[in-house]
Formats: structure tokens, C-alpha cells, sequence
């Protein structure tokens, strides 16, 4: 069975390499971007063959010292090495399942001052206090299988209006984290429902999606728009729930 998640990031990584000196003339002549396939196996010390059977997605098993080198010949960072490792290790499990959060959880979250909620794998919204309704909007009047914060920042205009000037920016980070979840779930139902959704409510999805982007959630600052105060600057961070992992809380704490 052919990995195209593995083939389709492997194509994107090497379409965005440049070469340097005297082969760049040679390839601002070529009419695809990035370098040939022969050129990144001959980066990574493997055989082209090899190197064309892992692009074009077919069951095969690299060994650890290959992904090195490919992340080496692929000029990968961190996270997309990481990324690159769980594609090559993904196995087919299970349907995906809405994870549910334990009323535990739950009152804790709606326990805070500060706007807060949890996320699932699919980035589900699962819980959230009223803080976060009166930020965000109400999610309980969304039906649940729409309930999703994803879907709330790409296909929402109140999600547009928020985040202001800096919506494309936000969302386009957003959509790189989503990737490394999505990836992992390729070809499941539940995320291909999804992502029809992203491209029949968002313009640019489609294009953010297809470079393929991997992102680490990280801390951070954000301006949102109040509907009712105006532009509020927040601090937020996102942490995983020990008794069980999938689950991410999210918190927003006014500066």
C-alpha cells in the first residue's frame, strides 16, 4: 500500500531546495522547481532507485541512518524531520473516534477566568468555559460535528473579524500544525470530511495545504478583536492532559 503522505511531503521538500554557484544557471533553466531527484539521492548517499521508490510512496522500510540523511540532503528542520520520521512509521489503525474530555476536565476548564478550551486530535472542540464563548462565540450553538476550531478560524467570517489583520498569518500557522495530525490519520473519513470542508470555506487553503508545511505548536502572543472591547493583546500556551494525551487545553490570559 503506497504512503503518498510520505511521497507527497518528500516531492514538496525537494521542490523548495535551491542550488548555489554555478549549477544554479543550469537550473533556473529547468521548468520545475527545485532539484532533481538524482541530485537529492546523491545529497543523501543513496541510490537514486532508492530515493524513487520513498517519492513515490511504495511499502518500503527506510532504515534510521537513511532518514537522517535524507533530512540532511532535504535541508529539513527540526519539526519536519520529526514529521518525517511518523510518516515513515505510520501504520493503519482504526477509524478515528471523537475523543470525549472527562467531566474532570471539563471543570476545570470551565473553573478559569481566563478564556480556555480542549481540542482533540482532529482539533475538535471538546470543552470550553465562557471566557472563551464570549471570545470566540457560543460553540454550543454549533452542532457537534461542525464544533471544530479549525473550521472556526478557515471558514468563519466572525473568525476573520477577531483575528484581524493578522487572520492569514494565524491561520496558515494553524494549518501546519493541522498537517502533522491530518498526516498521521491520511485517507481516514472523519479528516477527509475535514479538509472538504477547509476548501469549500476557505480560498486559501488549498494552497496553503498543498506546500505541505509542518508546524510545532508554540507559546505565544496574539491581538484579537473583541466584538465588544476591541483589540485585546493576549498571551496563550497549549498544554497536553496527562490521563490522556490527545487532548490539548488551550489558554488565553489578557496582557
Amino acid at each position: 500500500m503506497a504512503n503518498q503522505e510520505l511521497a507527497d511531503f518528500l516531492r514538496a521538500r525537494r521542490a523548495r531546495l535551491r542550488l548555489d554557484g554555478v549549477a544554479l544557471a543550469a537550473h533556473r533553466r529547468r521548468r520545475t522547481p527545485g532539484l532533481r531527484r538524482e541530485e537529492v539521492a546523491q545529497r543523501a548517499g543513496i541510490s537514486v532507485e532508492w530515493y524513487v521508490k520513498l517519492e513515490q510512496g511504495r511499502a518500503i522500510s527506510p532504515s534510521d541512518e537513511t532518514i537522517e540523511a535524507l533530512g540532511r540532503a532535504l535541508e529539513l528542520d527540526v519539526v519536519e524531520l520529526a514529521h518525517l520520521r511518523s510518516l515513515v512509521g505510520r501504520a493503519k489503525g482504526p477509524p478515528f473516534a471523537r475523543e470525549v474530555a472527562p467531566a474532570s476536565v471539563r471543570r476545570l476548564v470551565e473553573s478559569f477566568a481566563q478564556p480556555a478550551y480542549v481540542t482533540g486530535q482532529r482539533w475538535d472542540i471538546l470543552a470550553w468555559n465562557a471566557a472563551a464563548a464570549e471570545l470566540f462565540g457560543d460553540f454550543a450553538r454549533i452542532p457537534a460535528k461542525h464544533r471544530n476550531i479549525l473550521l472556526f478560524v478557515l471558514t468563519d467570517p466572525k473568525a476573520r473579524r477577531l483575528f484581524g489583520a493578522g487572520w492569514a498569518k494565524e491561520a496558515k500557522r494553524m494549518v501546519s500544525l493541522f498537517r502533522v495530525a491530518h498526516d498521521l490519520w491520511a485517507g481516514d473519513a472523519a479528516f477527509a470530511e475535514l479538509i472538504e470542508q477547509f476548501q469549500a470555506g476557505c480560498p486559501e487553503f488549498s494552497s496553503w495545504w498543498q506546500s505541505h508545511d509542518v508546524g510545532a505548536p508554540v507559546s505565544g502572543t496574539k491581538l484579537l478583536h473583541h466584538p465588544v472591547r476591541g483589540p485585546v493583546h493576549f498571551e496563550y500556551a497549549t498544554f497536553q492532559a496527562n490521563d490522556d494525551p490527545r487532548l490539548k487545553l488551550a489558554i488565553y490570559l489578557e496582557r
